[in-house]
C-alpha cells in the first residue's frame, strides 16, 4: 500500500469550503454527558488552526459512540436485550440519540480555538445545508454525529454524496477510524479531491516507514489476550522484524504449543497448530521469537490475588497474570540495542496493579531504549500515558484497531482513497 499521500499543506485551501473528518469519539460521564478527556479534540487543533489560517471554511464531522439509527433497529436491539417490543417507545429512542449528540463536542472546540464553532442540529439535513452553505472563509462548523445517519457504517453513496455536496475538498484527519469503509471516511473521496490532515500524515510516514523501511535492529513486542486478534500482524511482521517478543495473555497459547502446562491461563486451543507454525517460521526466517521464561501468577482472575512467581510449568490451579523478572530482564535486553521497535498490546493484565510490572518494565525499556518507539493505539497507549512514559516515546498511535491493521499490512480504505503525492 502506498502510504506517500497528499496533506493539507500540498494543496491551495484558501477561500474553500473544506469537509473535514475528525475523531471526536470522546468518552464521556454516563449520567451527565460531560467531556472526561478531551484528549482527541486536542490532536485535531493543528489541522483545525492550519485550515482556519489559510482562509478555508471548515466543516468539521465525526461520529460519536455506537446510536442506533433508526427506530426499528432500536427496537430490535432491545427486544434482544429481553423486552417487549411494545413497551419499547419512540421517546426511549429519541433520549439513546440526545445522549450521543456532538453539541458537548462543539462547546469544548470552541473553547479550545477561542473563537464560535457553528453546530448543526443534523448531519445532512436542512440546518446542516444552510449553515455550510453560508459559511464563510475563516469560520468553522460542525455536523451533528455522523452515525445518526444509517448510510454512514453502509457507505452509502447517496449519504456520501450529501456530504461532499457542502464542499471543494476532503480532508481526512481521524487515524482512528481509516480501516474503516463509511461513507465519511472513504465514501466522499469518491466525489471530492481527499487529502489527509496532519494527524493522519504522522501515523503514515512514521509507521509507514517503521514497516517498509525500519532502522535496524527492528524489535516487535505484542502483547493483549488473544493470538486471534494478532494472527495477521505476527505473519506480517515475520517477513520484517528481526525479533519478534511476545508477552500477555496470547503468550500462554505459544507457550502450551511448545509442550508446556499453562494451568489455567488463557489458551486458544484452535490456534495451536497456528502457533508451532509461527515459532517454526522465525526459525526458518532467522527472526529471533521470545517467549516468557517465567510468569507471575495467581489462583483467580483478582486485583486482590496474590501473584505467585512460576518458571517452566504453570500448575493446574494457577493461572498466568504477568510476565515474571527473568522475563523482564530477557525482554528489555532484546530491545536495548534496537533501531526501531513497535509496540502492541500489555505484556500482562496492567490494570490490576499487581499485575502491572511487566507492562510497566516494558513501557521503561523501550523509553530508555534510545530507538525510535512507536506504540500502538488501544491498551498499549493507555499503558504508557498511565505509566508516565508518554513523553519519552518517538509516536504513540491515535487508532488502536487502524494501528493494528496496519500492522498487519491491510488496505486501509480511508488511507487508500486519498491522492497520491
Amino acid at each position: 500500500m502506498n502510504y506517500n499521500k497528499k496533506t493539507v499543506y500540498d494543496v491551495d485551501v484558501a477561500g474553500k469550503k473544506v469537509l473535514l473528518r475528525c475523531d471526536f469519539n470522546v468518552p464521556q460521564n454516563k449520567e451527565t454527558g460531560a467531556i472526561t478527556s478531551d484528549k482527541r479534540i486536542v490532536a485535531a487543533l493543528p489541522t483545525i488552526q492550519y485550515l482556519l489560517d489559510q482562509g478555508a471554511a471548515v466543516i468539521a464531522c465525526s461520529h460519536l459512540g455506537k446510536p442506533v439509527a433508526t427506530f426499528d433497529s432500536f427496537v430490535k436491539k432491545q427486544v434482544e436485550k429481553g423486552k417487549k417490543a411494545e413497551e419499547v417507545t419512540r421517546e426511549s429512542w429519541e433520549k439513546s440519540l440526545r445522549k450521543l449528540t456532538l453539541a458537548p463536542v462543539a462547546q469544548r472546540l470552541s473553547e479550545l480555538l477561542g473563537r464560535e464553532v457553528i453546530f448543526a442540529a443534523d448531519t445532512v439535513g436542512e440546518d446542516a445545508m444552510a449553515k455550510a452553505a453560508a459559511l464563510q472563509p475563516g469560520q468553522i462548523m460542525l455536523l451533528e454525529n455522523l452515525r445518526f445517519e444509517k448510510g454512514e457504517t453502509k457507505n452509502d453513496p447517496a449519504l456520501a454524496k450529501k456530504l461532499a455536496s457542502m464542499a471543494e475538498l476532503y480532508v481526512s484527519d481521524a487515524f482512528g477510524t481509516v480501516h474503516r469503509a463509511h461513507a465519511s471516511t472513504a465514501g466522499v473521496a469518491a466525489f471530492l479531491p481527499a487529502v489527509s490532515g496532519l494527524l493522519v500524515a504522522k501515523e503514515l510516514s512514521v509507521m509507514g516507514k517503521a514497516l517498509d523501511d525500519p532502522k535496524r535492529p527492528f524489535v516487535a513486542v505484542l502483547g493483549g489476550a488473544k493470538v486471534s486478534d494478532k494472527i495477521n500482524v505476527i505473519n506480517n511482521l515475520l517477513e520484517k522484524a528481526d525479533t519478534i517478543i511476545i508477552g500477555g495473555g496470547m503468550a500462554y497459547t505459544f507457550k502450551k504449543a511448545q509442550g508446556f502446562e499453562i494451568g489455567k491461563s488463557l489458551l486458544e486451543a484452535d490456534r495451536l497448530d497456528y502457533a508451532r507454525e509461527m515459532i517454526a517460521k522465525a526459525e526458518e526466517r532467522g527472526v529471533k521469537f521470545l517467549l516468557p521464561v517465567d510468569n507471575l501468577a495467581a489462583a483467580e482472575f483478582s486485583a486482590d490475588a496474590e501473584p505467585v512467581l512460576v518458571e517452566g510449568n504453570i500448575p493446574e490451579d494457577l493461572m498466568g497474570m504477568d510476565i515474571g523478572p527473568k522475563t523482564v530482564e530477557i525482554f528489555s535486553e532484546a530491545v536495548k540495542g534496537a533501531g526501531t521497535i513497535v509496540w502492541n498490546g500489555p505484556m500482562g493484565v496492567f490494570e490490576f496493579d499487581k499485575f502491572a510490572g511487566g507492562t510497566k518494565a516494558m513501557a521503561k525499556a523501550l523509553a530508555e531504549s534510545g530507538a525510535i518507539t512507536i506504540v500502538g493505539g488501544g491498551d498499549s497507549a493507555a499503558a504508557v500515558e498511565k505509566l508516565g512514559f508518554a513523553d519519552k516515546i518517538t509516536h504513540i498511535s491515535t487508532g488502536g484497531g487502524a494501528s493494528l491493521e496496519f500492522l498487519e499490512g491491510k488496505e486501509l480504505p480511508g488511507v487508500a482513497c486519498l491522492l497520491d503525492k
